[in-house]
């Protein structure tokens, strides 16, 4: 595929996340005006945020780029542009808050660790895998706590939720590798599905999960199929 139409992909993928980011200002609206309580607002559009925004965008990487150059620099100016709303004051109340900024630390892994796993493992379909689980499974993860536990938590019902989306992707995206690894897959789905439940001061679960299943893919890659 030609640079000039990455670049127009990475030009339309930019605009659709930027949509994403303003019309999720709409359910956000929608809950508070039927009474649910603003922080838990904004963490249901958070996790819309991480599903249509990392998760699609993850998904559209294998089929519009042959160079893992451009979700690197498209998710780094991503990563620039969420920081400066934190800080310049036009923060988006709808999904970003005062009390962290994970929304930061989403988009900066995200590019890292496509971008770096494709230049190690030369496939961009499972350099996009732990994106998918921080996008889609800490996605799920964050709705299902949100509806039953109703305030922010790490009970284990996330977990399961987490696990029943991650797993089926870990074997089907493991099994497109060559050679196919879908037990590999299938153990980096589970070891970032345990990894989403702990956060340690700065390090928050979206480093975890991608640092951990990276380094899962990395290791089953080299030591190759376990069936």
């Amino acid at each position: 595929m030609s640079i000039s139409t990455q670049l127009l992909w990475a030009i339309a993928l930019g605009l659709y996340i930027l949509v994403v980011l303003m019309a999720t200002r709409l359910p956000y609206a929608w809950m508070v005006a039927r009474g649910m309580e603003p922080i838990r607002a904004v963490y249901y559009t958070r996790k819309i945020v991480h599903m249509l925004a990392g998760g699609v965008g993850s998904l559209m990487v294998p089929l519009v780029f042959s160079d893992p150059w451009f979700p690197l620099v498209s998710g780094l100016l991503l990563t620039l542009a969420v920081f400066l709303a934190h800080v310049s004051g036009w923060r988006l109340y709808w999904f970003q808050i005062t009390e962290n900024r994970n929304d930061v630390k989403f988009a900066l892994m995200w590019s890292l660790s496509i971008s770096l796993l494709w230049w190690l493992l030369d496939n961009p379909w499972l350099a996009i895998l732990p994106s998918l689980y921080m996008a889609f499974g800490d996605g799920v993860t964050g709705v299902v706590r949100n509806a039953l536990i109703r305030r922010r938590s790490k009970s284990p019902i996330g977990n399961i939720a987490m696990l029943a989306v991650s797993a089926p992707m870990g074997w089907s995206i493991g099994a497109l590798a060559t050679p196919a690894i879908p037990v590999w897959g299938l153990i980096s789905a589970v070891v970032a599905t345990v990894v989403e439940r702990y956060e340690f001061g700065p390090i928050d679960d979206n480093i975890l999960i991608t640092v951990a299943a990276s380094a899962v893919l990395l290791l089953g890659t080299a030591i190759g199929p376990l069936i």
